[in-house]
């Protein structure tokens, strides 16, 4: 069979291409949809703010070229989307919902440019939809739901390329590698599996041109900013990353139940379309010119492995999968009808079971509806961190409690005189408290915090001789660098984070002024 050229150049390829832009971009707003009205189900529900979506906002506040924890986008994200939408939930969480349309959107493209026809589109499409992780993944504001939007960016490129469209497309890759770079550092892991992928099968020949020169300096030239920040800055990412594995920060698996959690977060019956993809792609005779993308994959795969990364890491990289394994369930030995009711059926087994587990991927259920649901179904949660979350996940529990927090700080404020207002500090234990006070707060003084990025922003002059203290210390801690304390306030919501059951003290005189000693409270983690 003769492939249509995705460079689409006569008349009958620039009408398939058309016709699967607009089955991609229809798969794409069926995605928009469900990020959304999930969005608004579980805000209605009483699920609030995520813990980090309250640290990117205020980065937001802060635009720089680099933060510790995090690359500038996902702070001018947040800048944004408060912009546009104010406090808005779904406001600020909607350009995370537009990223993962993008990445359906794109997964039927690669489906398409692969040689799929309409069955591989759609199955493809299908099994990114119903993807658990997808799912999670984008339904709050960061940077995770960006990184298969400039990884698949530069995958669905290199197929034209591979394809016979001009090397001039390798200045695309390079813009969207650099972008990528900016969003996030894993893009450098993906850049050098991709380069390995190549070097090792055949297509390496496209490697060898001046255009793909030209790619890499426009890669630099787009991450430079953020390379100069880190530098200026005494590399704090590579501290927080080292801090991160000396303090055993996150939970370490071996290969198999890492292989394991693979299969489990991109949903567990999809492991037959995104493996029929990976054995498609070194098997199939149509693939024999993009066994690069299989490549590509074990050998990130092994990265991953190797440095003991999280499950999540590999999750951008699996819509080539996914679109291979379209073409690997369409097949062209049955007969037309044969393949419509096979993919029909793989489609509703993914639905149904998709349906069945969907709260473990979005909080659609109420906390105690959620805990009966799930263990009547003998559901389970894995952690990432070695942290205690209470009755429900990290994901869910990180929800919890802000409001009551920002509250019961603001009681305590609005109880002091006008001199102590005048003066007074709030310190929080992590960025999430201190993020939740700044962005919720009204009328109340700069939260500040040792975490990470809120550690560059200073103490804001803050001497310490009337503060409020959010800590899991006891009072007789807090007494002995204070004149006097006392408990003023509890954080002890029963679904929020274990650690985050704390005193809220109010302090007065502490000994030591409190400016002076900030370099003490740097804590990158």
């Amino acid at each position: 069979m003769e492939l249509p050229s995705p460079i689409a150049q006569s008349e009958f390829e620039r009408a398939a291409l058309t016709k699967a832009l607009q089955f991609a971009a229809i798969f794409a707003l069926l995605k928009l949809a469900l990020q959304v009205g999930a969005t608004l189900y579980t805000t209605h529900i009483g699920y609030g703010y995520f813990r980090d979506e309250f640290y990117y906002i205020i980065c937001g506040r802060f635009l720089d070229w680099g933060y510790v924890d995090h690359s500038p986008m996902v702070a001018l994200q947040a800048r944004l989307a408060v912009l546009l939408f104010g406090k808005s939930l779904v406001g600020i969480r909607m350009f995370s919902a537009l990223a993962g349309a993008v990445r359906v959107f794109l997964t039927g493209l690669i489906a398409w440019s692969l040689g799929g026809r309409r069955a591989a589109q759609f199955l493809a499409m299908l099994a990114v939809i119903v993807a658990p992780c997808y799912i999670g993944g984008d339904g709050y504001l960061s940077m995770n739901s960006f990184e298969s939007m400039f990884w698949m960016g530069c995958i669905l490129t290199l197929v034209w390329i591979a394809r016979g469209a001009s090397p001039k497309w390798w200045l695309l890759i390079g813009v969207l590698a650099g972008l990528g770079l900016e969003n996030k550092p894993s893009m450098t892991f993906f850049l050098v599996a991709l380069v390995f992928g190549l070097l090792v099968t055949p297509q390496r020949r496209l490697l060898w041109n001046r255009w793909f020169a030209g790619a890499i300096a426009l890669t630099i030239l787009l991450a430079l900013p953020n390379l100069l920040w880190q530098v200026s800055h005494h590399w704090p990412t590579l501290e927080f990353l080292q801090n991160g594995r000396v303090e055993n920060k996150n939970v370490k698996v071996g290969p198999g139940i890492f292989i394991l959690e693979q299969i489990s977060t991109l949903h567990p019956l999809n492991v037959f379309i995104w493996g029929a993809g990976l054995v498609w792609l070194f098997i199939s005779r149509r693939a024999k010119g993009f066994r690069w993308i299989g490549t590509t994959y074990l050998f990130f795969l092994a990265l991953m492995m190797a440095l003991h990364g999280k499950d999540y890491y590999l999750v951008p990289i699996y819509p080539m999968l996914f679109a291979a394994g379209g073409l690997a369930w369409e097949g062209t030995a049955l007969p037309s009808k044969a393949r419509v009711w096979r993919i029909s059926a793989i489609a509703t087994v993914l639905i149904v079971t998709a349906a069945i587990i969907f709260p473990m991927a979005s909080p659609v259920l109420p906390p105690e509806q959620w805990l009966r649901y799930t263990q009547a179904l003998h559901l389970t949660t894995k952690a990432q961190e070695k942290y205690s979350s209470g009755p429900l996940p990290q994901f869910y529990a990180d929800r919890f409690g802000w409001q009551e927090m920002v509250d019961q700080v603001t009681r305590i404020y609005n109880s002091l005189s006008p001199e102590d207002k005048a003066k007074v500090g709030i310190y929080c234990s992590n960025y999430g408290e201190a993020g939740a006070i700044d962005f919720l707060g009204k009328d109340l003084p700069f939260a500040v915090s040792g975490q990470n990025n809120f550690f560059l922003w200073g103490p804001h002059a803050y001497t310490g001789d009337v503060m409020i203290i959010i800590s899991d210390a006891t009072l007789d801690e807090v007494q002995q660098n204070y004149a006097s304390a006392e408990i003023a306030g509890e954080m002890n919501h029963p679904y929020s984070m274990g650690f985050e059951h704390r005193h809220i003290f109010l302090a007065r005189g502490r000994k030591a002024n409190f400016t002076a000693e900030w370099l003490d409270f740097k804590h990158y983690i």
